[in-house]
């Protein structure tokens, strides 16, 4: 399933159930384990807050939380960090599509729920943990958001304790401009290309690869990039964007892999039958 499908499934599902809320003019306290031999109690506030009371040692707290327009949210505990114990989760719908977030988590050293957020970074589109889905299989979690007309995502994972940007998008408006000189296949279910990356925990890139943007690559496995022909009859191959000279060049009909764009430059993996993969830069825009 496309994110953008899972997201706006998880939406239908969270104003089902807000609507239900709202006919509950009492709903139950949220009721779970923190720790051994700690429980915790969460309920929503007007305006969308979050009373926390846990026991035994009777600590009260007031958390943010995320509020829709009403002021209210829906509450679960689930294992958000992969501990084995679940954490405190707010879910608020933001406008039409999108669902805010928040995740609170137990800290035995403070003796209280912290806020769970990760790590600043340009590289997310998010901005934040929205629409979280939690994948325990590849211990990644995703974040999907709608911006404009168009869906993203970002995944993360942990190094530690430490919540970072695993894997992003970046979409790109290049299809009408690659064409020309390298024809990627369309299909009816394909988004717009994107170029998506894989970080290590520091934010290093790891791996690029172009792909669809509407369909975010299986977490853990490697980026698969769409292929495409080579359109002219002799395509310039250069070391790197900004080049102004190479004698290396694609001919009509050779198979590429897309890895990368940077300004219009896209950078492509060839397979040559005696020298093995070879990667360069094609200029979109001469």
């Amino acid at each position: 399933m496309k994110h953008r499908d899972a997201m706006l499934a998880a939406v239908v599902m969270g104003l089902a159930v807000t609507c239900a809320h709202a006919q509950d003019a009492d709903p139950a306290p949220l009721r779970w384990e923190v720790a051994p031999g700690v429980q915790a109690q969460a309920e929503v506030q007007e305006g969308g807050s979050i009373a926390v009371l846990l026991t035994p040692s009777g600590t009260r707290q007031v958390l943010p939380g995320a509020a829709d327009a009403d002021g209210t949210a829906r509450l679960s505990a689930e294992d958000v960090d992969f501990d084995g114990r679940p954490e405190l989760v707010a879910r608020a719908s933001v406008g039409m599509v999108n669902e805010a977030v928040a995740v609170y988590r137990y800290d035995p050293v403070q003796q209280q729920l912290v806020a769970l957020e990760p790590v600043s970074t340009d590289g997310a589109q998010c901005g934040g943990l929205m629409g979280l889905t939690v994948d325990a299989a590849t211990r990644t979690l995703g974040s999907s958001c709608r911006g404009g007309p168009m869906w993203y995502v970002d995944q993360y994972r942990y190094d530690g304790t430490r919540l970072y940007l695993y894997r992003a998008e970046r979409l790109l408006m290049l299809d009408e401009l690659l064409e020309p000189y390298v024809l990627v296949k369309q299909t009816a279910n394909r988004g717009p290309l994107a170029v998506w990356s894989t970080f290590d925990p520091a934010g290093k890139v790891l791996e690029t690869a172009i792909g669809d943007g509407l369909e975010a690559p299986p977490a853990g496995s490697p980026l698969v990039p769409v292929s495409g022909r080579v359109m002219a009859a002799r395509l310039p191959l250069y070391s790197q964007p900004g080049d102004a000279a190479t004698k290396r060049y694609l001919v009509l009909d050779d198979r590429v892999e897309l890895l990368d764009e940077r300004d219009g430059w896209v950078q492509v993996r060839y397979e040559n039958p005696t020298r093995g993969a070879v990667r360069g830069w094609v200029n979109t825009q001469p």
